[in-house]
């Protein structure tokens, strides 16, 4: 996570220069862990194998939307118990950590303010956070599947609670990422008089945060 957050930091300061496995229960709840899985990781996968920066982002949105439907049938499930439900948050927050990658980068190709050096730095930093969140969610996967029987109810919830608190980490770091970088392109609009555009652009939603 450290090593992470300097990526982070090292890019944004690069820009801010002159220019419980019994209650886990789903329909086909091991068909939607291996799908949840799959996504995220050929998310990763393809950012690090297709080097332009516009068609990588082409391939990431395609597995993207690929693999959204396994996040939106989690996100429909209501009927769980207390512990089965921080599992459900896990993924999902994995999921939303996906969604502002794919969103957001995906209006930074359409902003004038982002040379294609730097969008190929920020793509470079959505990937390796979406990476450890995949990681994460590959350990929490173990725990919850049926194979995991070394570890007693108490144990397997410990393991839980400290995946969620990391994946949630990761989450506000990769809303805190988005934020500082649209902030970075407004910065740079209102030296050019052209702050309106790239507010449209990026919309209402985060303006709280610049």
């Amino acid at each position: 996570m450290k090593k992470l957050m300097f990526l982070v930091f090292t890019i944004l300061s690069v820009l801010a220069a002159p220019h419980a496995k019994a209650q886990f229960v789903v329909t086909d709840p091991a068909n939607l862990a291996s799908g949840i899985v799959n996504s995220a990781n050929e998310i990763v996968q393809t950012s690090s194998t297709v080097s332009n920066v516009i068609k990588n982002f082409k391939e990431v949105e395609k597995m993207y939307k690929q693999g959204k439907e396994y996040y939106d049938k989690l996100k429909a499930v209501n009927n769980l118990v207390k512990d089965a439900r921080k599992v459900q948050q896990t993924v999902l927050l994995v999921g939303e950590v996906s969604d502002m990658y794919v969103k957001n980068f995906g209006k930074m190709i359409n902003d004038p303010n982002f040379s294609t050096q730097e969008l190929t730095a920020i793509g470079n930093g959505y990937s390796k956070l979406l990476n450890e969140s995949t990681e994460l969610l590959k350990e929490l996967k173990q725990i919850v599947s049926s194979t995991s029987l070394s570890l007693n109810d108490k144990e397997r919830m410990e393991v839980v609670d400290r995946l969620y608190k990391e994946v949630k980490d990761y989450h506000n770091l990769v809303r805190y990422y988005t934020n500082k970088n649209i902030s970075v392109s407004v910065m740079r609009a209102k030296k050019k008089n052209d702050t309106q555009r790239i507010l449209d652009l990026y919309g209402s939603s985060n303006e709280k945060y610049w």
